[in-house]
């Protein structure tokens, strides 16, 4: 069934109205900041602050985005450090390395909550998030954290149909992971793994490239990078650049995967160690 966005904005508002002082977990991604949006428009500014967790897995760039964003919706922002980044159990990143970051992000969360005095946590959590490896959701429902686009019962078409009707900059903004998702299950999560790969990142988007990842490989840099913008990246003047600014970033090796751009793709190895795991002796 198609709904109109005035109805999807209506079912959102109806879920968030009876919380009355709620604070979002922010990243600036379009699900948290249509339940940050909408939140401040039904209960107003005072009652839905934005908080975002501000560290080292976190770009400067997306945080400065999420920042200009708050500023253009009028959001009240606050920012802290969870504190992920000194636990071993995170460090270790092991294959549920999300369920220790979301636990420090909504430990934090509920100190706030209980200093502001706030009853209510959301996130932006929506219906087609529930299929992937999400390790987070264990964490905010433990955490007592409410999911209103759950609740109002949307997915991502219905997040962007919402987020377009109510003028929202990132409305169609590609999903986006924290920087540690670059590194391989198993390999310890460091400042200078986490460094190396804002710093190649960068550069690409300094470049002009979209809608890609550095995957870290300890010397090789995997650059996952949608097909169509592979000729750009092989004409000769920009991948020079590319080599030497990676490098400059700390690799020894850039390579293009040509597999392209997939999101989540550090998942498959979990997939295919549960296949061994079953079919195995």
């Amino acid at each position: 069934m198609v709904h109109l966005p005035e109805e999807l904005e209506q079912r959102l508002a109806e879920v968030i109205r009876p919380r009355a002082r709620v604070l979002t977990a922010y990243s600036g991604g379009v699900d948290s900041t249509l339940v940050a949006a909408v939140a401040r428009r039904t209960l107003g500014r005072d009652a839905a602050p934005a908080v975002i967790g501000d560290s080292a897995s976190l770009p400067r760039r997306e945080l400065q985005e999420a920042r200009r964003l708050a500023c253009d919706l009028d959001l009240k922002l606050i920012e802290m450090n969870p504190g992920e980044q000194e636990d071993p159990n995170y460090q270790a990143n092991a294959g549920n390395r999300c369920y220790f970051c979301k636990t420090h992000l909504y430990e934090s969360l509920h100190k706030l909550a209980d200093q502001l005095g706030f009853p209510w946590i959301a996130n932006g959590t929506n219906r087609d998030d529930l299929g992937d490896h999400r390790p987070g959701l264990k964490a905010a429902e433990e955490s007592l954290v409410i999911s209103p686009l759950l609740e109002a019962g949307f997915g991502k078409a219905e997040v962007r149909a919402l987020a377009r009707h109510l003028g929202l900059p990132n409305a169609d903004k590609p999903a986006a992971a924290c920087l540690a998702s670059r590194i391989p299950y198993g390999t310890p999560v460091t400042p200078q793994r986490l460094t190396a790969i804002e710093g190649a990142e960068e550069a690409l988007h300094e470049l002009g490239f979209r809608g890609f990842r550095v995957r870290h490989h300890e010397t090789v840099a995997r650059i996952e990078l949608p097909p169509d913008q592979w000729p750009r990246l092989l004409d000769e003047h920009i991948r020079s650049q590319v080599i030497d600014r990676v490098k400059a970033a700390g690799y020894t090796y850039v390579a293009l995967d040509l597999a392209g751009f997939r999101s989540g793709s550090g998942n498959a190895v979990l997939t295919a160690s549960a296949a061994i795991r079953i079919s195995g002796p």
